[in-house]
């Protein structure tokens, strides 16, 4: 006769988000209880929620990584980024991700993946900075281009990160594709896709670079967009004359 009392943890982790309460400890009691009902020995559940845990403990980085980048922002990391960025000649929001994505792809190509990225790098420092540039160059953003400018800085993280990846061996996307073309009966080595993978990356710096280098070229055209200097129009020049004649006659 099958037991289905096990199935009760699944009940209570539906019940358990359902409530909105706390996730880790809605799963982490539901597995005792699944293991439990499944007539498993306390101590038992116990090494086996440890033994997954040690396994795939890379996932607890990022209850390491959030907590730090959030004390740095506190004590003024983005205003740190943005000083740098208005202190430096030549720096323009394109030519920042050009750099940028140019960093990313040559790392993730060597297996870094996750010394930039978008918790670590483009929210406390790569945003910033390229606000910073475009406000250096156009003055104060309207709400519009400063969200503009935020997509594009995570859009480049993206762009150099998955065509920068796939030319490094060991990496789970390279196996992936090998084992979906070993199911159509094409065997390639990991080297090979590698090896395949530098063109697509090239086309991708180069493709993404002319957004960057064009998105230079918009801000700069349409200044007012911007909320730095422009045209006054035909009333607000009206306005200001009649208030320089009212001055000079004073």
């Amino acid at each position: 006769m099958i037991d289905y009392w096990p199935l009760l943890g699944i009940a209570l982790v539906v019940i358990g988000f359902a409530l909105r309460f706390n996730p880790l400890l809605v799963v982490a009691v539901a597995a005792i209880v699944t293991g439990l009902l499944g007539h498993m020995p306390f101590l038992k559940v116990l090494g086996t929620l440890g033994h997954g845990f040690n396994e795939n403990r890379y996932v607890s980085i990022i209850w390491i990584v959030l907590p730090v980048i959030g004390l740095l922002e506190r004590y003024g990391l983005q205003e740190r980024a943005r000083t740098l960025i208005a202190n430096m000649r030549g720096a323009t929001t394109g030519r920042l991700l050009l750099l940028y994505l140019g960093l990313r792809q040559i790392l993730a190509a060597l297996g870094l993946t996750s010394v930039m990225g978008q918790a670590q790098t483009v929210r406390p420092l790569l945003a910033p900075m390229t606000l910073a540039a475009a406000e250096k160059q156009h003055g104060e953003l309207d709400d519009r281009t400063d969200q503009r400018i935020k997509a594009m800085s995570a859009a480049t993280d993206n762009v150099g990160l998955f065509f920068g990846e796939d030319i490094f061996l060991a990496i789970a996307s390279i196996l992936l594709i090998q084992g979906a073309l070993a199911g159509f009966g094409i065997q390639l080595t990991p080297f090979q896709l590698s090896v395949w993978a530098i063109p697509s990356a090239i086309c991708a710096f180069l493709i993404h670079g002319t957004r960057l280098l064009l998105l230079d070229r918009s801000l700069s055209r349409h200044p007012r967009e911007s909320g730095g200097p422009a045209s006054f129009s035909g009333s607000e020049q009206e306005e200001r004359g009649s208030r320089f004649r009212g001055n000079d006659e004073g």
